[in-house]
């Protein structure tokens, strides 16, 4: 059996109470008896059972992902999955739910965070692109109580170091050696799309694609990066423009989430077959690996990446560390054969 804090309290040879003063951080225990705890802590193994706890005081957590409000499938494939955290986590009194913002409006996004309260939000995780106004925000968050964690595009300068999601500049390397690999030519250009270079997914994805490009691909020239800003219309006017000047391309990479568009573009325009890297497990790009239309999708768990997050906010609430091991995402690399 598990030690009971009244097993606690005969081995440090102290009252409940005491236990109770010294495991809540309270005051009014002399520095001596707390040494005498947390060494009978250490010798029977006492773990406390937080969840119990929290029970006990009717604590609950509510949690809130902040996610763009355009984005096509990989948007809807996350929502699924908070929708699903929340109730998987709901016997643990965590409310978790999706808010979906204009993320590109660093102002609207920092009025949203700095109107949150520690009282009604516990924590929130946050998915948008880099910037002072997002920065600051999440620095009066931290401020106020209220835990953040990076969602899937970080926030570098950011107060909170946690981060949820896969290594972006190896991500980026993968795809680059998918690239080479799979081409049948030695020579040829390179695509790379992306919503937003303003996202620093994207930019530390570019780094990582030209990296290896660069190193072990010569014959292989990347041209420079297209922002598709999410519009179909606009698009299409960037790589009509980009075909009709660059006939010899021969591989497209796409470094955002939302593959659908380009890939209709490129279907549309190509002349000759493509290598085609994507990123994300949706049912476009499933459907796409099965008929040939892409090569591969390098691809991060999205139940992991909700779960993940959970886990390192109910952490912080209750000061504890989160175990890195168990939140680590991996880059995974999907072809048809293995759907």
């Amino acid at each position: 059996m598990r030690p009971t804090a009244k097993d606690l309290a005969v081995e440090a040879g102290v009252s409940l109470a005491t236990i109770d003063r010294v495991l809540n951080g309270r005051p009014g225990v002399k520095p001596r008896t707390v040494n005498k705890v947390n060494e009978a802590i250490k010798r029977i193994g006492f773990v406390r059972n937080l969840a119990a706890v929290n029970l006990a005081r009717k604590k609950s957590y509510q949690f809130r992902f902040l996610l763009p409000d355009h984005g096509d499938q990989f948007m809807n494939v996350l929502v699924r999955q908070i929708e699903e955290a929340s109730k998987a986590f709901a016997d643990e009194m965590t409310d978790v739910a999706a808010i979906r913002l204009p993320v590109e409006d660093p102002y609207k996004l920092a009025a949203y965070l700095g109107a949150l309260e520690a009282d009604t939000t516990q924590g929130i995780a946050i998915m948008a692109p880099e910037s002072p106004q997002v920065r600051d925000a999440i620095n009066r968050l931290l401020e106020r109580g209220i835990e953040v964690v990076q969602f899937l595009t970080g926030q570098p300068k950011a107060g909170s170091n946690d981060f949820v999601g896969i290594d972006n500049h190896a991500a980026g390397a993968t795809a680059a050696q998918l690239i080479g690999r799979f081409s049948t030519s030695i020579r040829g250009k390179i695509l790379i799309v992306s919503e937003t270079m303003q996202a620093r997914d994207s930019i530390e994805r570019r780094l990582g694609f030209d990296e290896v490009i660069n190193r072990e691909y010569p014959g292989l020239q990347t041209l420079p990066s297209v922002e598709t800003r999410g519009d179909t219309a606009r698009t299409a006017r960037i790589f009509e423009n980009v075909f009709a000047n660059h006939p010899d391309i021969s591989g497209i990479y796409v470094m955002s989430a939302e593959a659908r568009v380009p890939i209709g573009e490129i279907s549309r325009l190509a002349t000759k077959p493509l290598v085609k890297i994507v990123h994300e497990r949706t049912p476009f790009t499933e459907a796409a690996l099965r008929s040939g239309e892409i090569d591969a999708v390098i691809a991060q768990n999205s139940g992991h990446l909700v779960r993940s997050a959970v886990r390192i906010l109910k952490a912080r609430n209750d000061q504890r560390v989160p175990l890195a091991s168990q939140e680590k995402i991996r880059i995974e690399i999907l072809i048809k054969e293995n759907l």
